[in-house]
């Protein structure tokens, strides 16, 4: 066995201490301190940070794709996503407008009064 001297010795003490205070020695802890760029954005469509900038597509809901990306293996994510989970701006005054065949237009002729008010 090779006997080191005290220099040697300090070197493989110093050695030691220089990889144990690395701060980038794998993926865990360590490296977290060096990751400061964003991978996704904001995407125009859903408002979620979910817009890839590098593949230039949201994983959310598949913008630029022309159809909302929707997967059947998550009951729960299409249940919030669905039609009734925002304003329906339109769609909230559809179905009395049917019950009027959708006239438009038009007033109302007064009705007569009744005879139960006699």
């Amino acid at each position: 066995m090779k006997q080191r001297g005290f220099r040697g010795v300090l070197d493989a003490i110093r050695h030691k201490l220089e990889r144990s205070n690395s701060k980038t020695k794998g993926k865990g802890t360590g490296s977290f301190g060096k990751r400061r760029n964003k991978t996704h954005t904001l995407c125009v469509r859903c408002g979620r940070r979910s817009f890839h900038l590098q593949k230039s597509r949201c994983a959310a809901c598949g913008y630029p794709a022309s159809r909302i990306r929707k997967y059947n293996w998550s009951v729960k994510a299409i249940r919030r996503k669905t039609t009734g989970s925002g304003r329906m701006r339109y769609l909230r005054h559809v179905p009395r407008r049917f019950k009027s065949n959708f006239r438009e237009g038009t007033e109302a002729a007064p009705r007569k009064k009744s005879a139960a008010a006699n």
